[in-house]
């Protein structure tokens, strides 16, 4: 039998272990987390470096960007050719996005709003139906109907317009619904049902009772809605094509700085003054609203 002393230095030397087990877990996660951030920021802090180089002259700049990770020279040269080069007018493209980002999210947020509602607070038939083929649906990548939205959009001749690009990113968001439903599933039906019997409609009770308790998912819908449009490359590329240089977005657009048909190599550091301006907005945009964008996440994922 174990006696009341060796159960004691027993039980002192479970406690050291468990102490020392911890110990060691923080430190390992800490530093997994150093060494993940330090992954993650090298890139970024690279391209935010690359925007303020000046110290090349023609036909070095690739050599010298990949050689050299911190510039011997640093300026505002390149953020001033952005706006002012005769073939690449990114202050265009700049404007042109920010069209499109701005209808898109005003349509598609009211979109996946409404029809999260309807799933939400509403019974009808095919109900269960419907919330299957979206589900379904939503497993595909959106780019599989590009030939298809291309030749449509060609028919109705709105090709390498804008509009277009705000019909594309537009009609389909409602099938966005299911976060937004989530957020909704908890509001008591309790308040539905008491604005029914006082007389309220359904755009009544989605307008005064469901919207002004909705603050973060509609935060939440607004800046994925604004984001997509903003950084999309694949249907700006094949809706707008590269001939269309007024019409450009600020992704395809920067693309075809560097790999386009009037590319230039020695535009690099140029191209990274305008990634750094394309980024700008969306962290400026996440960093404020990320209270509202956090709380819509978790709230919309309480029920599906």
């Amino acid at each position: 039998m174990m006696t009341a002393v060796q159960a004691e230095k027993a039980k002192k030397k479970r406690v050291g272990s468990l102490k020392r087990e911890k110990i060691f877990t923080t430190i390992f996660g800490h530093l997994l987390l150093v060494i993940l951030a330090i992954i993650w920021l090298y890139p970024i802090v690279w391209i935010v470096l690359q925007s303020f180089r000046v110290e090349y002259t023609d036909g070095q700049l690739v050599g010298i960007v990949v050689s050299h990770y911190f510039p011997k020279g640093l300026g505002l040269e390149n953020y001033k050719n952005l706006f002012s080069h005769p073939t690449f007018p990114f202050g265009r493209w700049w404007l042109n996005t920010l069209f499109v980002s701005f209808f898109t999210f005003i349509i598609s947020t009211l979109f996946v709003l409404s029809v999260a509602y309807v799933m939400s607070k509403l019974h009808f038939k095919s109900r269960k139906t419907f919330l299957s083929t979206a589900m379904i649906l939503g497993l595909f990548p959106g780019f599989m109907s590009m030939i298809a939205i291309y030749y449509i959009l060609k028919a109705m001749n709105l090709t390498g317009s804008l509009p277009a690009l705000i019909l594309v990113y537009s009609a389909g968001s409602g099938l966005g619904f299911y976060v937004g439903k989530g957020f909704f599933d908890v509001i008591p039906n309790s308040l539905i049902e008491s604005a029914r019997i006082d007389g309220c409609t359904n755009l009544g009770i989605f307008a005064k009772i469901i919207l002004p308790m909705s603050k973060p998912i509609i935060v939440y819908t607004a800046i994925t809605t604004f984001m997509g449009p903003w950084m999309d490359f694949i249907f700006a590329k094949t809706i707008i094509g590269e001939k269309n240089r007024a019409n450009l977005t600020i992704a395809f657009g920067l693309y075809s700085m560097i790999y386009g048909e009037q590319a230039d190599s020695n535009l690099f550091t140029t191209f990274a003054a305008g990634s750094v301006l394309v980024a700008l907005p969306i962290v400026i945009l996440f960093i404020s609203m990320q209270k509202y964008y956090v709380e819509g996440i978790t709230a919309g994922s309480v029920k599906g």
